[in-house]
């Protein structure tokens, strides 16, 4: 493709005005990815992918309508604005749609400070396949691990452009380079499995492929001979690995669009305390080579630092305009769209604050419970927050890890749940999700 993104997204935007849009915003993606999998010493799969999106919206009065297409032939984009027009004419009228007004617009749109592009040329295909050939090596290289399910590395780039009738027009690019490695040990019914990875903006950061099929193994390891643990109610602490899913039911409750929906366990809750006082989190949109990072949203406001749960205490919701419009509130600059939908509420990078222990001083500080390393399921009422999660990971006794188990599930009410954590100091820096292991007082464990 010859022609800019910017290019593209005015010429998006001019065809909407001539198919008779009162408004319009686009998004024109230029990506490139490719993922290589290896088994057993051979190439499993291989798959590269690159093109064009675009994606259009447009507004006649109070009602919107969207279309997309990977075709940017001056035709197509004709074709496109009208149907979007004609579906819009048809759609019921929406009070809360609509472009942001031109003070409400970013004007710092210089996104390559924040390193969320790496420049230096695309791994060719033979170096992605080494790189999941060494790590499936290293992980077969411990004796308890009979087999490796799968070891991928991938990469992909993209450039994306946003616009509207507004005014707004910017883009940016992102980059992501990744490495994993599923280890099994045992043979049979003993069979279990655990795996490591890592996904980097830069290559330069990326971990050691040797270094995460050894952990991959070691995992897969520790995990033999696991049984069931005993019914009853005991203090469960949510590994790093998995940490994020605890904090991630509370992001979802707090999401616009659930708010305004009214099926949201938090909906009354701003202003409440729904963490222990010494717990906040923070969303930090313009962390340096973090993928979530962003200095505008998908509406082109501009994004800052904001508390979504301050000293233990609610702060408010996650809003866009439309969710904002209909709560009666300012948006928080978290729209996210792809190209066939619009704008809805999406967070960017959130930071849990982090204890003064270590997860092993944890661990010795319940006494007997359960150390969660993976989840399966999930029975979360978004309503209530009763939660119900089927679990694995290792047996706590007198302080110290006893044995593996699996098969088990934990359950309880996230809004109880959620005000006893006790965080560790184990969060991982560089991902888009901070969150240390959490220890949470008095689940109820169903076992054997």
């Amino acid at each position: 493709m010859t022609q800019s993104l910017s290019e593209l997204s005015a010429q998006i935007l001019d065809a909407a005005r001539k198919a008779g849009a009162d408004a319009a915003d686009a998004i024109a993606v230029n990506g490139t990815s490719q993922s290589i999998t290896v088994r057993a010493g051979a190439l499993e799969h291989a798959e590269r992918s690159e093109g064009v999106e675009i994606g259009l919206r447009v507004l006649v009065g109070q009602r919107q309508a969207c279309v997309s297409a990977s075709d940017t032939k001056p035709e197509t984009l004709a074709q496109m604005a009208e149907r979007a027009v004609a579906m819009a004419k048809e759609a019921p009228d929406d009070p809360h749609a609509g472009l942001a007004s031109a003070d409400q617009l970013a004007k710092d749109t210089a996104t390559e400070r924040l390193e969320l592009y790496d420049p230096s040329d695309e791994p060719d295909p033979a170096a992605l396949q080494e790189d999941a050939l060494r790590a499936e090596a290293a992980a077969l290289r411990n004796k308890d691990v009979s087999q490796v399910q799968s070891a991928s590395a991938g990469y992909s780039r993209r450039r994306i452009h946003l616009a509207a009738t507004n005014g707004f027009s910017a883009g940016y690019a992102r980059s992501d380079r990744g490495l994993s490695c599923v280890a099994i040990s045992g043979t049979g019914t003993g069979m279990e499995r655990d795996y490591d990875y890592d996904s980097r903006v830069f290559q330069s950061d990326l971990r050691d492929a040797e270094e995460i099929g050894t952990r991959a193994a070691a995992r897969a390891a520790e995990r033999m001979g696991a049984r069931r643990p005993k019914t009853g109610a005991y203090p469960v602490l949510f590994d790093e690995r998995i940490a994020n899913s605890l904090i991630g039911h509370l992001m979802q409750a707090t999401n616009g669009m659930m708010i305004a929906r009214g099926s949201s366990w938090l909906r009354d809750a701003i202003g409440e305390q729904v963490l222990p006082a010494s717990m906040s989190i923070v969303e930090q949109p313009h962390r340096s080579r973090v993928t979530g990072s962003r200095l505008f949203d998908a509406e082109g406001l501009p994004t800052s630092e904001r508390a979504i749960v301050e000293n233990g205490v609610l702060k408010g919701w996650t809003l866009d305009l439309a969710t904002a419009r209909k709560l009666g509130m300012e948006s928080t600059a978290n729209a996210a769209r792809g190209t066939s939908a619009p704008p809805s509420p999406s967070l960017t990078n959130v930071t849990v604050t982090g204890g003064m222990k270590t997860r092993d001083a944890l661990i010795r500080e319940m006494g007997t419970g359960l150390l969660v390393t993976s989840m399966i399921g999930s029975t979360i009422n978004p309503n209530t927050g009763d939660y119900s999660r089927g679990a694995a990971g290792f047996w706590v006794e007198n302080g110290e890890i006893a044995y593996p188990v699996n098969e088990c599930t934990v359950a309880g009410n996230l809004r109880n749940m959620l005000k006893t954590l006790i965080p560790a100091n184990d969060a991982q820096q560089h991902l888009s999700r901070v969150v240390p292991s959490l220890l949470v007082e008095g689940l109820t464990l169903a076992g054997e």
